[in-house]
């Protein structure tokens, strides 16, 4: 790969190779050379600039669960070295929760999560990233109701004048990457699924889908078959019936030894006036940044894996409603 270090052998290895160095091996000093000074990295929580603010924020994480592991279950990429290259990396994580931190007091709770990351590479250097945790999974398998947490939360960052805001578009930073992924069909085809179903066209799970899909969703939840891909994406657009669905990336893939694949990043931006995943319609305006992976079979969709975080989506509930 022109512009990388040859001790890696494709751009998947750069990717996990990087992450298991800075997180695993302790070597957070590398984040110098492995992120540009000035990245911007979006998650629902906020948005932090610069390398900085990532080296701190990785520490803290460290402090909290010194025993994290992060384990790298795909890549799907696009671009090319010379131009860059953009990574949506999904990964397991396990943790326990041994220090005081953003999580409250050390609990002695084993996680087990997923993360969904899109960076963009170039020359040896991650420069632009959005980044989402499952913290509905995290709150839940310590004991909390995300809402719960998220009104709590609030409060230990000094109340709703002074605590960090969530990402919107209204405090969105514009980094260098402004690629929408390839063209291939695999992309195409889970992006028009996905475009169906947000427009209310719940027929194409049963059409689409494989009779024995695995599904992975926010919360942890795991679920087989059609029932439970149709209630999550029946709650969340029913929970924001009017909101305005939006894919920004879109990647498609066929690798060796692997299924045709592909890797979206959306949004949800509009009100919450609808019953569905986040309970009594509020009007909140709500701004959902979500990430799905799928892989494909020769029944249809058969694993999808989408992510968002219900406690940044109810902290901008909360926020709003005064409901604290």
């Amino acid at each position: 790969m022109k512009g990388f270090d040859p001790k890696f052998k494709d751009f998947p290895d750069y990717i996990i190779g990087i992450t298991k160095e800075i997180w695993e091996d302790r070597g957070i000093a590398t984040l110098h050379d492995y992120y540009a000074p000035d990245i911007v990295v979006r998650s629902p929580a906020s948005v932090v600039v610069g390398n900085e603010g990532v080296i701190a924020a990785t520490m803290a994480t460290l402090a909290e669960f010194p025993d994290r592991t992060l384990l790298g279950e795909d890549v799907i990429w696009s671009g090319t070295p010379e131009e860059g290259m953009l990574s949506s990396h999904r990964l397991l994580s396990t943790a326990t929760h041994l220090g005081d931190g953003v999580y409250g007091k050390a609990t002695g709770k084993k996680l087990t999560y997923r993360i969904i990351a899109d960076c963009h590479a170039i020359n040896n250097q991650i420069n632009d990233e959005w980044l989402i945790r499952d913290q509905g999974a995290i709150v839940r398998q310590m004991g909390w109701d995300p809402k719960d947490y998220a009104r709590d939360l609030i409060a230990r960052e000094g109340g709703p004048d002074n605590c960090v805001q969530p990402y919107t578009p209204a405090n969105d930073q514009p980094g260098p990457y402004k690629g929408h992924g390839n063209d291939n069909e695999w992309g195409q085809k889970y992006a028009d699924i996905l475009t169906r179903i947000m427009n209310a066209d719940m027929r194409v799970i049963e059409s689409e889908y494989d009779r024995a899909v695995q599904s992975e969703y926010p919360g942890g939840s795991t679920g087989h078959s059609f029932g439970p891909v149709d209630r999550f994406w029946m709650g969340l657009r029913a929970a924001f019936p009017n909101a305005e669905f939006k894919i920004h990336h879109q990647i498609g893939r066929d690798d060796p030894m692997m299924p045709p694949r592909a890797a979206l990043r959306w949004t949800l931006h509009g009100k919450h006036d609808g019953w569905g995943a986040f309970g009594k319609p509020t009007g909140a305006e709500v701004f959902v940044l979500g990430a799905s992976h799928a892989e494909f079979g020769p029944w249809g969709l058969r694993r999808e894996y989408t992510l968002f975080d219900e406690t940044s989506v109810w902290k901008q509930i909360l926020l709003q409603t005064g409901d604290l």
